[in-house]
């Protein structure tokens, strides 16, 4: 680039960003059914995103979105097949259960979590679990599970969460909360080693990110980084194992280590990978790697030029900043799971939105805030940190003007496949354009824990 132009503006945009409906480029503005406008919080993330590449590459509508893809990225691993097999679903123990008093929402995917589970209710097997939480009140079965690094939410009327302290926590600040590093006096701006890349499809390319994140959010945001063309590496805890039909979905464009970071050769291994990265994504509970040195602060001090966004489901404050929790325990407790029960032959039960709506938001605006801060960087040479939370986006949602029951239709989506190693994947592309051509994934998912722990 001859010239960096002045992307001041581009922070602002994004730092103040309220998950607003949007009008896409072509498409309905309305398709799945329900009482909150989930429509616009998908259309809101996305246009994030898109907005910071346009700010990134000092291009204006370079990028843009449709609804039918938004739609179906939403739904990327619905839509997904692996060698014509479709996913599993939540594991038998996981799902809503009945409590004396009302319910609770269980995750029990992972098998730790599992075993954390039947520990916490003293059980031996998981047919046992609906049992015990019939002689327990959804609060205390939430308190003993999750007091056990289990993860569980009891299901909460709106008003019920609004009157929590953690509600006052989640519901403060914007959606995304940036920070800068301070500049010490007479400190000269480093000189960004990176700059965006002329090829509209791959304005990322040379891009390195570090990607320590899981499930989906996290991985979510860092697939749409690999497709714009970043290198991106994935690490994951060897004894911690991803489950395969997750990672497939969002293996796309990036690779796969493991590492053991209380192994210190894995982890001097990390620290190497770090000292050159210019992007570090992290997904955990709120201060789970902070005693690795793995806390923003802490890398910031050693590379103020480093950007960093985080991910946790409860966010940085309030009595559950450092609890485990998915986008389904995040619905149930906020509220949302309340909002869509449904009365049935068995009585009423406890419902969920039409996709993990709180997961794919949060990563599109985890891959907006780190496109915004790259921008800022080539103009001041100095990265900062952004902070996003499921529980923060679910305000977003909720901060929506509300909308009768609807449901238009949208066209099937439009599916590609290719080959992998786990065999012939069918799945739906990325809901942004460059110029108006839908933005296509390179490659497709590596064997899970394959790749080395360098940069290409």
């Amino acid at each position: 680039m001859d010239s960096v132009p002045d992307l001041t503006d581009s922070l602002r945009v994004v730092e103040a960003l309220k998950a607003q409906p949007v009008a896409p480029s072509n498409g309905p503005r309305q398709w799945w059914k329900g009482p909150l406008d989930v429509e616009g919080l998908a259309l809101g993330a996305v246009q994030a995103a898109a907005t910071s590449l346009n700010a990134l590459v000092g291009v204006p509508g370079r990028y843009s979105l449709t609804s039918g893809a938004t739609a179906a990225a939403f739904d990327s691993l619905g839509h997904l097949r692996i060698a014509g097999v479709k996913p599993e679903g939540f594991a038998p123990t996981s799902g809503f259960r009945r409590t004396s008093d009302g319910w609770i929402r269980l995750h029990a995917n992972y098998p730790h979590h599992a075993a954390r589970l039947t520990a916490a209710l003293s059980v031996s097997t998981p047919q046992d679990v609906g049992h015990a939480l019939l002689g327990m009140t959804s609060v205390a079965a939430e308190e003993a599970i999750t007091a056990n690094n289990g993860v569980a939410a009891a299901v909460r009327t709106r008003d019920e969460w609004v009157a929590t302290p953690m509600h006052a926590s989640a519901s403060s600040g914007p959606w995304i909360r940036i920070s800068r590093p301070p500049t010490s006096a007479g400190e000269s701006p480093q000189l960004s080693r990176w700059v965006p890349s002329a090829v509209p499809r791959h304005p990322l390319a040379g891009l390195k990110v570090l990607d320590l994140t899981r499930v989906i959010a996290g991985p979510a945001a860092t697939r749409l980084l690999g497709a714009l063309g970043a290198d991106v590496l994935r690490i994951d805890p060897p004894q911690l194992p991803e489950l395969r039909d997750v990672f497939i979905d969002s293996g796309f464009d990036k690779r796969s280590a493991e590492a053991d970071l209380r192994d210190p050769a894995a982890m001097e291994a990390v620290r190497l990978l770090i000292e050159s990265a210019d992007v570090v994504v992290t997904g955990y509970r709120d201060g789970g790697l902070d005693p690795f040195g793995l806390a923003p602060e802490a890398l910031l001090l050693a590379r103020p030029d480093l950007v960093i966004v985080t991910l946790s489901a409860w966010g940085s404050g309030g009595p559950w900043n450092g609890r485990r929790g998915f986008d389904s325990l995040v619905q149930a407790a906020c509220g949302i799971a309340e909002l869509y029960g449904r009365t049935t032959d068995d009585g009423w039960q406890p419902g969920a939105l039409p996709v993990q709506a709180l997961d794919h938001a949060t990563g599109y605006g985890l891959a907006a805030a780190a496109i915004a801060l790259l921008a800022e960087r080539l103009r001041s040479g100095r990265g900062g940190t952004a902070r996003l939370s499921l529980a923060r986006t679910a305000e977003e949602l909720f901060r929506l003007p509300a909308v009768a029951s609807h449901g238009g239709s949208l066209p099937d989506p439009e599916l590609r496949v290719m080959d992998s190693p786990y065999g012939r994947l069918r799945y739906v592309g990325l809901p942004i354009m460059a110029d108006g051509v839908p933005l296509e994934y390179s490659k497709g998912p590596v064997r899970y824990g394959t790749s080395q722990l360098h940069w290409h």
